[in-house]
């Protein structure tokens, strides 16, 4: 096969958001970057993730918190179309098709090759030519040939994860939904099985029974939720059985079939024996990362599992310090915005390197140290009602040996939370490090919270003491008071 070489500074895997922060990164810095990709420009969040499941949930959430102010309830008491509503998520994912990301990428002078790269040694990068998104060859100028790239400084694996599927009997013959699927979906099925509890699970419940589907879920565990404090959970459990959606704890499945073929319905077999029928099933049961093909053992690293990285996201174990992995492939904070974060810290410690600087600030809060993925994530999940969170549990905090006090207050009594919706169900927590002085983790669960979150983001990640949080001053009337409850709370 003939070959055609390139050399470049930075080689990137992967173009979603988090390749193209890490590339922006680099590029800024003045090193010529190119990416390899083999889908969509944008990746999984764009496509098949934040994007669309936030498009499919927005008409939802709306629709439920307008029930619950005066005047309105009786203009939205009829069923949503759901045909505008995916006719609106497919709008927000341009179709499926990444002309603008593309537009985006030569506008600040990054270069694409599209295919499947794979790594053949220190710093090269072999890519097979892949059909684009539209049909075409995606060889760019190779005309069809193996490409090989060559780094000069850094290769930076940003490649993600994709759906974990079990290995259960009759799997391969379902073909069942993973996220990808629940979020790209043409149709609304009628009765849709979800097995698993965690925040794809949550989310896409919320979704789909609020487009119409008979939604049951089938959760392992005891609840909804498990990583986030209890009450989150439970309050989402008791919306959604409210709506509808029967949730099933302590559940476990042996094994499906579709006995009609492609377009029949779906026997899930639990372990009891019970059968249960549906249109679909979806399966969010976890993450597995996009290493397996990535030629891994060729810089002595074990293929297919999650890249062990430092704090500046470089790969460890590798000789020389070129390889970094940023985003869910070294599994620090399986989520975009933390992807990007990292993106960003490494991206600029690349650039640093190469320029010959000298001792990075890598320690704690240092400008080349991702310290926020161990104390500060912050996540939302977008049910009905949200869920905002920031740091630790008091769990997790427990578990980690530390002095806390844990601080509740009920969002109910919140007077901006009474003038946003008439009974109002949330709850507030914050967990304080006794020692420190400081909120080490912050929960906010019921409506519109989501937009909280950032105050508790920098509280968190800021260290900021409580008697400095004293002089803080929220807006009346406004949701954010729950602030100043929970401060009073904490002085008693």
């Amino acid at each position: 096969m003939n070959q055609a070489t390139d050399e470049y500074d930075v080689i990137v895997l992967g173009a979603g958001p988090v390749g193209e922060n890490l590339a922006d990164r680099t590029r800024a810095a003045g090193l010529s970057t190119v990416i390899v990709e083999h889908e969509l420009v944008g990746g999984e969040c764009s496509y098949w993730a934040c994007i669309p499941s936030k498009a499919l949930l927005r008409p939802v959430l709306a629709r439920a918190e307008a029930r619950h102010v005066p005047g309105l309830r009786q203009a939205v008491d009829g069923p949503l179309v759901a045909a505008d509503v995916l006719a609106h998520r497919d709008e927000e994912v341009g179709d499926w098709k990444d002309d603008g990301q593309i537009s985006w990428l030569e506008s600040v002078g990054i270069d694409l090759v599209r295919g499947h790269g794979r790594l053949v040694g220190p710093r090269r990068v072999a890519v097979t030519p892949a059909v684009g998104p539209d049909g075409a060859d995606g060889a760019d100028a190779s005309g069809g040939e193996e490409r090989i790239l060559t780094a000069r400084h850094a290769v930076a694996v940003c490649t993600g994860t994709g759906a974990a599927l079990p290995d259960l009997p009759g799997i391969a013959e379902v073909r069942p939904w993973t996220s990808r699927e629940a979020t790209s979906s043409g149709t609304v099925p009628k009765r849709l099985i979800i097995i698993g509890g965690g925040v794809v699970a949550s989310e896409m419940a919320t979704a789909w029974n609020g487009l119409g589907s008979r939604v049951t879920v089938l959760v392992r565990g005891s609840g909804l939720l498990g990583r986030i404090e209890p009450f989150a959970g439970e309050l989402v459990a008791e919306t959604l059985k409210e709506a509808g959606v029967e949730i099933r704890t302590g559940t476990s499945v042996k094994g499906l079939a579709r006995p009609g073929g492609a377009d029949g319905p779906v026997t899930v077999t639990l372990e009891s024996g019970e059968r249960l029928e549906a249109d679909e099933v979806l399966f969010a049961t976890g993450r597995t990362p996009h290493t397996a093909d990535l030629g891994l053992e060729t810089v002595g690293l074990e293929p297919g599992g999650w890249l062990t990285v430092d704090e500046t996201c470089r790969v460890r174990d590798v000789t020389d310090g070129w390889l970094y992995a940023a985003g869910d492939v070294n599994r620090k904070a399986l989520l975009t915005h933390q992807g990007k974060y990292q993106a960003r810290i490494a991206g600029a410690a690349i650039g640093a390197r190469a320029r010959g600087a000298g001792r990075l600030d890598t320690g704690r809060w240092g400008e080349y140290a991702t310290t926020a993925d161990e104390a500060a994530v912050p996540q939302v999940v977008f049910t009905d009602p949200e869920v905002a969170a920031v740091g630790l549990t008091a769990e997790q905090a427990e578990a980690e040996g530390r002095n806390i006090r844990v601080v509740d207050y009920d969002m109910g009594h919140v007077e901006g939370a009474v003038l946003y919706a008439d009974g109002y169900r949330g709850r507030a927590r914050m967990v304080v490090d006794l020692d420190r002085g400081h909120p080490i983790g912050v929960t906010f669960v019921g409506p519109g919270v989501s937009e909280l979150l950032h105050s508790a983001t920098v509280a968190v990640a800021g260290e900021v003491p409580i008697e400095r949080l004293w002089h803080a001053v929220p807006s009346f009337p406004t949701i954010s008071e729950v602030w100043l409850r929970l401060l009073e709370t904490y002085r008693g």
